[in-house]
């Protein structure tokens, strides 16, 4: 091998290295978790992730040092595409299989299961909760399919919110807020609201929810930037302060979840050799 292929690995090396911006890094993510897509902390040391599209209908537990732990299969269920996890007060998990990238799917759900670390086997049960859109949304046109994909969940006063992705053609930053009961049923998701990120589409897509223990904080993820909603009162969290947080990466930034009040877990997919890492952020 000649001197040129080594110094472009040590280079890409470096780069991999060097391109955290903002965050911290905190450990490589196994191979198996190379299109992780939501992520949840529920206790001590570890964090439960899912994979996306195709991917197997699975919870893996990972600890701060990149290594999977434990993995529990959702019985009974199939991943069409996961996207997000949350939990509430109890530490039921909820799995949010609502992936819509060409925006065809009617009928879309929601996992919900007991709290996954004291489940005792390998396989845990799964409640459904099922949904739909409203048909008709105000402000907006019937053709706009694409625009109900979500990458977005979280869990506040018995209820889910939902928040869009945006797949429209003529992006124009906008997401909106939808909410259902998180409970086992069949329900017509509630339009709370829609809010701008910004105007790029390749950062200004929304990835990613999480919120505070205290329901003070709602923080958006995208590919590089952060959503800081605060002072907000009722359902709609965009009515509240929102500040915007560049991270300085250029990474496929997938999921985050709170660790504490104050610091965020940050994760991102495995993309051109790059990613498939888990980082940390601290808040101001």
């Amino acid at each position: 091998m000649g001197k040129y292929p080594i110094l472009f690995i040590v280079f890409s090396l470096l780069t991999e290295c060097s391109n955290y911006g903002q965050l911290t890094f905190v450990a490589k993510l196994p191979k198996k978790l190379d299109e992780n897509s939501g992520m949840v902390h529920v206790q001590d040391s570890t964090v439960w992730f899912i994979e996306d599209s195709g991917n197997a209908n699975k919870l893996f537990q990972t600890n701060f040092q990149g290594k999977i732990t434990r993995d529990l299969e959702v019985k009974g269920v199939k991943n069409i595409d996961w996207e997000d996890l949350t939990k509430d007060g109890q530490n039921n998990v909820y799995i949010g299989d609502f992936g819509n990238n060409n925006g065809k799917r009617k009928n879309m759900v929601i996992y919900k299961v007991p709290n996954p670390e004291i489940e005792p086997g390998d396989k845990i049960d799964a409640e459904k909760i099922i949904f739909q859109y409203p048909t008709v949304i105000p402000g907006m046109a019937p053709n706009e399919s694409t625009r109900f994909d979500v990458e977005a969940l979280f869990y506040k006063n018995e209820h889910l919110f939902l928040i869009t992705k945006n797949r429209s053609e003529r992006f124009d930053g906008k997401a909106m807020i939808f909410k259902i009961p998180a409970h086992k049923g069949q329900f017509i998701a509630e339009f709370i609201g829609e809010f701008k990120t910004c105007n790029k589409e390749k950062s200004c897509k929304v990835t990613g929810a999480t919120i505070s223990s205290d329901a003070k904080k709602v923080v958006l993820l995208g590919n590089g930037k952060l959503w800081v909603f605060s002072d907000f009162q009722g359902d709609d969290f965009s009515k509240g302060n929102m500040e915007t947080i560049d991270l300085k990466v250029n990474t496929q930034l997938e999921a985050l979840s709170f660790l504490n009040d104050s610091v965020l877990l940050i994760s991102d997919e495995e993309k051109r050799g790059t990613g498939r890492n888990l980082y940390r952020y601290k808040l101001k």
